[in-house]
């Protein structure tokens, strides 16, 4: 390597460093969390922490105080994160046939489509948004794990308009008479519309912290922030190294003359 190449070297690699910190984050990326919101006369509670980087989310989901069981056995109740509408939770106002419950149907214009299902296990696709098989088990469960999240989801949680649901009604505190309860579900007549009614909802928040804060802590000591502060340590590193650079390059010149 000649003079003109040992002087550029340091330099040019310093530029490289300061070219990947300064690159951006993906936009969904970041700490989404809720406190689930009761619905239908439920009397549980759920939490839920979605941490997402890139397409892989970890998600944990904590419910408790729910309907226990169903025909003999532990009450299966499916959970999604819906999207791409209001992204708010339903109201009583939204009961459009008046009959003690609302639906997911009549919910729908509330938190939209679902994006994601919430399984134990296996599927997460849309196509498994019923399969009880895979939803939490009786009336209190966490479900942990990570997963694959679409592109979908991804401007969801970007948007602000990702909704958790946990469905799945007691009939116990529903308010509502066995026969309304008992219904053909809207959503597959084999159900009861009790069972695939929404319990617990809650809107996705992005954590404050998530992301790259605009300044630090106040200590008391003067800082700059953001970019510009990557850049100004960048430039400085630059300097630094080809000064560097030029004191090995005269002095091994100065040993050789």
């Amino acid at each position: 390597m000649n003079k003109k190449m040992r002087f550029l070297a340091v330099p040019a690699l310093a530029l490289g460093a300061v070219a990947m910190a300064s690159s951006p984050a993906l936009a969904a990326d970041g700490s989404y969390s809720s406190t689930l919101g009761q619905l239908n006369g439920t009397t549980g509670t759920g939490t839920v922490t979605v941490d997402v980087t890139g397409d892989q989310a970890k998600v944990n989901l904590q419910v408790s105080g729910l309907a226990e069981t169903f025909m003999d056995g532990p009450y299966p109740h499916v959970q999604h994160v819906h999207g791409e509408a209001m992204g708010t939770c339903p109201t009583p106002a939204d009961d459009a046939d008046g009959n003690g419950i609302v639906s997911t149907t009549e919910a729908a214009d509330r938190y939209g489509n679902i994006l994601t299902t919430l399984t134990t296990s296996g599927d997460t696709s849309p196509a498994a948004a019923l399969n009880l098989e895979l939803g939490g088990q009786g009336g209190s469960y966490t479900i942990e794990r990570t997963i694959t999240i679409s592109d979908a989801q991804q401007k969801s949680l970007e948007a602000g308009t990702s909704v958790v649901v946990v469905h799945g009604l007691d009939p116990a505190t529903a308010g509502v008479s066995e026969e309304v309860f008992s219904s053909p579900s809207d959503l597959d007549p084999e159900l009861p519309l009790g069972a695939t009614s929404p319990a617990l909802c809650g809107t996705l928040v992005k954590g404050q912290m998530a992301a790259m804060p605009e300044g630090g802590a106040d200590t008391g000591v003067a800082t700059e922030n953001s970019s510009t502060g990557m850049i100004a340590l960048g430039g400085g590193l630059v300097l630094a190294a080809a000064a560097g650079g030029t004191f090995m390059v005269r002095r091994r010149a100065a040993h050789n003359a």
